[in-house]
């Protein structure tokens, strides 16, 4: 257990620190987004380090992607 939420933590600090550039919008997608890609990728893959970096990655990409998406819309 302690394995998992140290593998979630880091990656939900990557991504705070990678959104740290963009707009509010852009922020609570990524940091939003890296944790529950984390979540759910520790559960998909078993609780594995690897999974739930890789979920962070992609759920704070796309997470991030969102954002601008929103902040483009509503300007």
């Amino acid at each position: 257990m302690t394995k998992h939420l140290l593998a979630l933590a880091v990656a939900i600090a990557a991504s705070v620190g990678l959104a740290a550039c963009g707009s509010r919008a852009e922020t609570v997608g990524t940091v939003g987004g890296a944790a529950a890609g984390g979540a759910i990728g520790s559960s998909v893959s078993g609780g594995s380090t690897l999974g739930t970096l890789g979920g962070a990655a992609a759920g704070g990409y796309i997470g991030n992607k969102a954002g601008e998406e929103y902040d483009r819309r509503n300007k």
